[in-house]
């Protein structure tokens, strides 16, 4: 992977529900690399905290605005507000709709949806929330097709289960406890996933790394969603209660 501490230099980053968990990774790696960054949340008092510690890291780099993406005229004003104090010759990403306003004059950018490990794995989820993570893909998928002729990258992160405050306080339990459990599912052992690990991979689809790199899911699970263990393990549970080695 490259390794420049400027990557992302030029380059404007829209983070909706930037003020925690994967958002506030992925600001906190975007700013590191040298893109300017509007942090979008609705949880003000920590966004504009994780605002005020990147300010003080890198200048006047870092802006948040209030933003609930169910919103439209919220979305809208977080894309003037970007184009507004950094955009100038350069897109960048997020906001959809309105992303792509400012995106198709100037012919480029990139637009990356955050989906989920749902979008690929069945029956571990509730439909609901089954149905939107695909929705997101779906929705994905055709912007790249449509805005693909302005130059306009579109690509869509799926995340496997990673300990989160969000994941944590939906399960009730601590994060130790939550990470044993995590670790204890994967297939890719010896790891145990982090919300940088997948601001490491929007890193690289914001980037020019990935300047031919539209359409994708990413998915980012140490290889979960490859396998159905479910008949080695009932093998295996088999065995040992008849005492038998498998």
């Amino acid at each position: 992977m490259e390794a420049l501490p400027n990557r992302l230099e030029g380059k404007v980053a829209i983070v909706t529900g930037g003020a925690s968990g994967f958002g506030e990774s992925t600001a906190r790696l975007f700013t590191k690399y040298g893109a300017k960054v509007v942090i979008a949340d609705v949880q003000d008092d920590l966004g504009v905290a994780l605002c005020n510690d990147l300010v003080s890291e890198s200048g006047d780099n870092v802006i948040y605005v209030h933003c609930d993406v169910t919103q439209e005229s919220d979305v809208k004003n977080a894309v003037d507000t970007a184009v507004s104090m950094f955009v100038n010759t350069f897109g960048s990403f997020l906001g959809a709709k309105h992303a792509a306003r400012v995106m198709i004059p100037a012919k480029r950018g990139v637009i990356l949806f955050t989906s989920s490990i749902a979008s690929v794995v069945s029956g571990e989820s509730p439909h609901s929330y089954t149905v939107s993570k695909h929705a997101v893909v779906g929705l994905m998928k055709n912007l790249c097709v449509e805005l693909g002729q302005y130059g306009i990258r579109v690509n869509c992160i799926s995340p496997g289960s990673v300990s989160t405050p969000l994941l944590t306080n939906a399960m009730g339990l601590e994060k130790t406890a939550v990470d044993d459990i995590v670790c204890a599912s994967s297939v890719l052992k010896e790891v145990v996933p982090t919300a940088e690990d997948i601001a490491e991979a929007a890193v690289y689809l914001g980037s020019d790394a990935s300047k031919f790199v539209s359409g994708i899911n990413l998915v980012v699970d140490g290889a979960y969603s490859t396998t159905n263990p479910t008949y080695t393990k009932i093998i295996k549970q088999t065995f040992e209660a008849f005492g038998k080695k498998t």
